[in-house]
């Protein structure tokens, strides 16, 4: 068992580093097989499709990424500082991530169209879970942290967080982490709730 978890493993590592590296359209299976050292049949035996691989790819980052911001938020002194902790949790999951160009979320999402007519894509869905899961906990910390407008106070900082997610695939500008969270420190101070 264990072996086959390597081998999965390695499959997941080489694609993840292909695809957020070349681009997910870009890189064929034989090329992800062929990095992670096994057979193109072996790749479809564990995964499928490259829909089912991607979708794999990401849930792990997501996992990942909820990892790092539980412990951030764990880690915050005060209610605002959970809130803020959002910017923490960027800092450590990039650092301990894989290299990549930027947010493998935002990626996929501007690779792959919306699917039509109601069809189920596993890959979408999982967008959709991300962007769900950032924007409700943002609004949590927000409603915890007794900003006056939690829903305006978690839009503005999501879009602060997909700003820095955009600045580290430009480079620029060179420190978009700290930027955004003394942008953020500012409209949470700005919209709390008088004591």
């Amino acid at each position: 068992m264990a072996r086959r978890q390597d081998t999965r493993e390695r499959i997941l590592d080489a694609a993840e580093s292909l695809f957020f590296q070349q681009g997910i359209t870009a890189t064929g299976v034989d090329r992800v097989a062929a990095e992670a050292g096994v057979a193109i049949v072996t790749l479809y035996k564990q995964f499928g499709s490259k829909d089912n691989l991607l979708r794999e790819v990401l849930a792990r980052r997501l996992d990942s990424w909820c990892g790092h911001w539980n412990a951030a938020v764990a880690a915050a002194g005060s209610p605002q500082d959970r809130l803020l902790a959002v910017f923490d949790a960027i800092e450590s999951f990039r650092a301990a991530a894989g290299p990549v160009q930027w947010c493998c979320f935002l990626a996929t999402a501007s690779e792959r169209p919306s699917p039509e007519d109601g069809q189920p894509d596993p890959v979408f869905e999982l967008l959709e879970q991300d962007t769900l899961l950032v924007t409700d906990r943002l609004g949590e910390l927000a409603r915890e942290a007794q900003c006056q407008d939690p829903d305006a106070v978690a839009s503005t900082l999501l879009l602060l967080y997909n700003g820095v997610l955009s600045s580290l695939l430009r480079g620029a500008p060179s420190d978009p982490v700290a930027l955004a969270r003394r942008a953020a420190r500012s409209v949470i101070g700005y919209t709390l709730q008088p004591s």
